[in-house]
């Protein structure tokens, strides 16, 4: 009840403010390189009336004044954007207790994404959507060392303490978008794999988290759903306010990441985004999730979730982007009964000229079973244990040209858990401790002009 008490506030409060909120009527980019290339009007790729860097992933908004870090090309008629990023990271676990649970390796998480857009007649917009990962190659296996990380699986065990790598094939997705007015669109998006409307912008393409290597531990109650083999979703947009409906493939990705997994269709959400101001973009949403664990298929999950990302404009070259994300699931099924489990999340992530300065707070419900932990009871084994987690980062840029932006950065993380829970204690030890340190490379920032609203495409 208390979880949908909130997200009816949080919709009742954006509903509320998008009246007051202008459309803006024309959306350019300006490449933010080293010389700084000629003015570009790119579309936004789901809708001819709002900005370009409102898009997110799958069909998710961002706020309209989020930077954008990619390269944009205008051949015959069609807006294509790219987005890339690469982390080559070494990461050690748990570095204050070398007999407990860790691990230490080098990683590269990776992702190419592109977006093709054009017009159809007066009325019509079609989009072409892919993005690959070389995480099958990069990452393998169980994925990358992670503290207190759980979902999916590896050769019939739970993944745990890893982050699982994604597949070859991300997404691949179709969307036709009819301009009823300049005011209502109405959007059918087909993705296989794709991103139902569940959630906010996975992690990954979010502003407050790009510059962090790593997922959230929360990751699974919050935005996990952005690869599913099947995904059909309807959208209605009113001015600033859209309303979403999903079906799609509950289950999640299974351990052969070079495949294409079998396409059910046994699961459904729908998702309430509203962006009250240009600096603003919320969004609450709840999905019935079928079987999404492949080795406890007859367990499912009802998630409801929320969230508020902001951008603030500090000075003409910083950018502070936070986001903050709540993810509550209610797992049902099988022999362990009903748990329910809650995640939050908040990270900010100043982009500067030269440096980047990053941070994620973030506290979850975790289980024993989860974390393939001994448990002296049945009540033990289900009992939720709270876990919190708090990374603070920097990166400094050492190059940036006209094709990609290279930069050196570390994190530290210090997690911390009730040290009278003895199973707990036993196996990470008390205050864990991690780092990594990291070189990335992406796509360039661009800057962004929106006709009648005064910002001006600049270098940043």
């Amino acid at each position: 009840m208390k979880s949908l008490l909130l997200v009816t506030a949080l919709s009742l409060a954006g509903t509320a403010a998008l009246a007051q909120q202008p459309i803006p009527d024309m959306h350019t980019a300006q490449s933010d390189s080293a010389d700084g290339l000629g003015m570009k009007e790119i579309r936004n790729a789901y809708s001819k009336n709002l900005p370009m860097a409102r898009q997110g992933s799958g069909t998710s908004w961002h706020p309209d004044n989020s930077p954008m870090y990619m390269q944009t090309y205008q051949p015959g008629g069609w807006d294509v954007m790219l987005m890339y990023s690469v982390f080559l990271r070494y990461t050690s676990q748990n570095v204050n207790h070398d007999d407990r649970r860790g691990d230490a390796d080098f990683r590269a998480n990776t992702y190419a994404m592109a977006t093709a857009n054009h017009l159809v007649g007066q009325h019509g917009l079609f989009t072409i959507h892919a993005m690959l990962s070389t995480d099958p190659l990069t990452v393998r296996g169980k994925g990358y060392p992670l503290l207190f990380q759980t979902g999916e699986s590896w050769q019939g065990v739970k993944l745990h303490d890893h982050q699982h790598p994604h597949d070859l094939v991300s997404a691949l997705g179709v969307v036709y978008t009819y301009e009823a007015s300049q005011n209502v669109d109405l959007t059918a998006y087909v993705g296989f794999p794709g991103e139902p409307a569940l959630g906010p912008p996975v992690f990954m393409h979010r502003p407050s988290a790009a510059n962090l290597p790593s997922a959230p531990l929360g990751h699974h109650w919050q935005d996990a759903t952005h690869i599913q083999f099947g995904v059909a979703t309807l959208g209605v947009r009113y001015r600033n306010a859209k309303l979403e409906g999903s079906i799609f493939t509950g289950r999640e990705p299974n351990e052969h990441r070079y495949g294409f997994d079998p396409i059910r269709l046994d699961s459904y959400s729908a998702r309430l985004s509203v962006n009250p101001a240009r600096s603003l973009a919320l969004q609450a949403s709840y999905a019935h999730i079928k079987g999404p664990e492949e080795l406890e298929p007859a367990r499912n999950v009802d998630r409801t979730t929320a969230s508020v990302l902001h951008n603030a404009m500090l000075n003409d070259k910083t950018i502070l982007s936070s986001a903050f994300v709540w993810g509550v699931n209610r797992t049902n099924g099988g022999t362990a009964g009903v748990d329910y489990s809650h995640s939050f999340l908040l990270e900010s992530n100043l982009q500067a000229r030269q440096f980047n300065v990053l941070t994620r707070l973030e506290t979850l419900q975790l289980n024993y079973d989860e974390l393939l932990l001994p448990a002296a009871t049945e009540q033990a084994l289900n009992a939720d244990r709270q876990v919190s987690a708090f990374t603070l980062g920097v990166s400094k840029y050492l190059a940036k040209t006209n094709a990609a932006w290279l930069d050196l950065g570390a994190t530290g993380t210090l997690n911390v858990f009730n040290t009278n829970n003895a199973a707990l204690v036993d196996a990470y030890g008390k205050t864990p401790l991690s780092f990594e340190v990291f070189i990335r490379l992406i796509a360039p920032r661009m800057g962004t002009h929106v006709s009648g609203m005064g910002h001006r495409g600049r270098k940043m």
